[in-house]
C-alpha cells in the first residue's frame, strides 16, 4: 500500500523512497516486529482467558511437565503481523505476493483448526486428513504458480551464455549451469518442498525459541536471495535465475523475519506462549513456497538444514524401531535426544541456532561457488 506513495514524488520528492525494495524491506520487518510485540501481551492474555493451553505429551522429556498450562496458538499474532505488514509495504498487485500470502494464510487456517481441536477435544486433526489437506492446498497453489510462470526464462552468465529454465526447472546450488527441467514431476517435487517444509518446522517446534529463532535465520538468507533474484544485474553477475517480482518476496520475507523476532520476545525460555500448529505450519509453508517462487528450492536443504535433520531423525527412528525394535536416538525429534543426553534446554536451542547461522553462511557462499 505504501509503495504507491512514490507516485506522488513529483509533489513530494521524499516519497520516492517508497519505491525502493531495501527501504520497504526494513519497514516491513520493523512493522511486523512492533506489531508482534505490541499485540503479543494482549493476545496472550486472551489465549489464557480462553484456556487455549498446551497439552504436554506424556512420552516427552519429564522436564517439560513444567510447561503444562502455557498458552498456545500464539501463531495467530505471528500471521496477523505478517499479513498486515506485507499488505502495508509490498506492491500487492504483484501476483507472487498475493499467492504467497494466500498460501501462508491457508496453512495458518489448517493449523488453527488442528490446534483448536487439540485444545477442546484433546485430539487434533487426524494425521492422514491433515496431510491430505496440506497436499490439496499445495497442489492448487503450485499449479497456479506454474501457470503464471509458464514459458522459458534465461539465467544469464558472465560470458554472455545463458542457461534456459522454465517454471518447472530446478536449479542446483554450487554447480554452474546445473538446471534440470522436471516437467510434470515438478508438482511432486514442489509438494515435497512446501508440505515437507511445513511439517519439518512443526517437528522442530519443541523447545522454547528453537523453531522461531531458526526460521528467523533461514528467512534472512532467503531475503538476500530474493532481493538478488529480483535484480537483473545482480542475478546476471551471480549466475542465479532472474525472477520478476522476486524483490517483493524479499519484503514479504522481511515481514516474516520481523514477526519471528517479535514472537521470540515472548517465546524465549521460559516461554510465555507457544505458536502451535497455526504458527509452525504456516511459517514452514511460507519459507517453502518462497523458495519455489525464487527458484532456490534445493538451497532449502542447506539453509534449512536444521529442519531437514530434525525430520530425518524422526524417519530414521521410526524405520529402525519398526525393522529392528531398536532406537537410534534416545528420543526424536533430534533436539529431545540432546535433552536426554544432559544438555540444558537453552543450550540445545542456542547451539542449534549457531548451526543454523553456519548453514546459512554456507548457503550464501553458493552465490560465488559455482
Amino acid at each position: 500500500m505504501l509503495y504507491f506513495l512514490h507516485l506522488l514524488k513529483d509533489d513530494f520528492i521524499f516519497l520516492n523512497v517508497f519505491k525502493y525494495i531495501t527501504f520497504r524491506s526494513f519497514g516491513a520487518g520493523l512493522t511486523s516486529f512492533i506489531l508482534c510485540v505490541l499485540l503479543g501481551k494482549k493476545l496472550i492474555d486472551l489465549l489464557k482467558a480462553a484456556q487455549f493451553q498446551e497439552t504436554i505429551r506424556k512420552e516427552g522429556p519429564s522436564s517439560h511437565g513444567a510447561k503444562a498450562g502455557t498458552p498456545t496458538m500464539g501463531g495467530i499474532f505471528i500471521v496477523m503481523a505478517i499479513m498486515i505488514s506485507s499488505l502495508l509495504w509490498t506492491n500487492f498487485l504483484v501476483d507472487k505476493v498475493m499467492l504467497v500470502l494466500l498460501f501462508t494464510a491457508s496453512f495458518a487456517i489448517l493449523g488453527f483448526f488442528d490446534d483448536f481441536m487439540k485444545v477442546r477435544r484433546g485430539k487434533g486433526i487426524r494425521a492422514r486428513v491433515k496431510f491430505l489437506c496440506q497436499t490439496l492446498i499445495a497442489v492448487t497453489f503450485v499449479v497456479i504458480l506454474c501457470i503464471n510462470e509458464s514459458g522459458s526464462f534465461s539465467m544469464s552468465m558472465r560470458a554472455g551464455e545463458s542457461a534456459v529454465y522454465s517454471s518447472t526447472s530446478v536449479v542446483f546450488p554450487f554447480i554452474k549451469q546445473a538446471v534440470v527441467d522436471l516437467g510434470y514431476l515438478y508438482i511432486f517435487f514442489a509438494l515435497l518442498v512446501t508440505v515437507g517444509s511445513s511439517n519439518a518446522v512443526n517437528l522442530t517446534d519443541g523447545l522454547d525459541g528453537l523453531a522461531i529463532g531458526s526460521i528467523a535465520i533461514v528467512t534472512t538468507t532467503y531475503i538476500i536471495f530474493a532481493y538478488l533474484a529480483g535484480n537483473l544485474q545482480f542475478a546476471s553477475y551471480l549466475q542465479i535465475p532472474h525472477v520478476q517480482g522476486a524483490g517483493e518476496i524479499a519484503i514479504f520475507l522481511a515481514a516474516v523475519g520481523g514477526a519471528c523476532l517479535g514472537f521470540l520476545w515472548y517465546n524465549s525460555h521460559p516461554a510465555e506462549v507457544f505458536m502451535g500448529d497455526v504458527g509452525s505450519l504456516s511459517l514452514g509453508a511460507a519459507i517453502g513456497f518462497s523458495a519455489l517462487m525464487i527458484k532456490q528450492e534445493m538451497l532449502l536443504i542447506v539453509a534449512g538444514g536444521i529442519f531437514f535433520v530434525e525430520t530425518l531423525s524422526v524417519i530414521i527412528q521410526v524405520i529402525s524401531f519398526r525393522s529392528t525394535g531398536k532406537r537410534v536416538f534416545r528420543m526424536t525429534p533430534l533436539h529431545h535426544h540432546f535433552e536426554l543426553a544432559g544438555w540444558a534446554e537453552s543450550k540445545v536451542v542456542v547451539r542449534f541456532w549457531i548451526i543454523c547461522v553456519v548453514l546459512s553462511i554456507v548457503a550464501l557462499s553458493s552465490l560465488k561457488i559455482r
